[in-house]
């Protein structure tokens, strides 16, 4: 994996665009750009390393290829960056609330926390989750 600098855009920009690429199934483009050599996370579901990650990222690309990450807020705090997106997997699926909170050193994402919430069918909250 082969990683170099964001450049002039901002470490939100940089998280909201390695989303955007990693979603639309450009996975290896999105790493490539933005993630750092000792990248780490805590998805329980896969081993902690880039490269576990990155292969269950890219099944879900080929199993999911319409699926549509939509970003609602995004919040950088020094090293760290936060996005709130809806994401559906495939038209007419529920729409699941997605937080991916990411640490950065040096312009590179070097740690990815992510949880999600399906959207209720049924839900007492006026306010939705969006």
């Amino acid at each position: 994996m082969q990683s170099k600098p964001t450049g002039n855009i901002s470490r939100k920009e940089a998280a909201i665009s390695y989303l955007r690429l990693s979603s639309s199934g450009k996975v290896r483009e999105a790493y490539d750009a933005y993630v750092g050599p000792d990248f780490r996370h805590h998805n329980p579901f896969f081993q902690g390393n880039a490269q576990g990650l990155m292969a269950a990222m890219e099944e879900n690309a080929i199993r999911f290829p319409d699926k549509v990450l939509e970003v609602q807020h995004a919040l950088e705090d020094g090293d760290f960056v936060a996005v709130h997106s809806r994401v559906q997997l495939k038209p007419g699926d529920v729409e699941v609330a997605t937080v991916h909170i990411f640490r950065f050193e040096c312009d590179l994402i070097v740690e990815l926390w992510d949880i999600g919430q399906a959207m209720p069918a049924d839900s007492p909250n006026e306010n939705g989750m969006f």
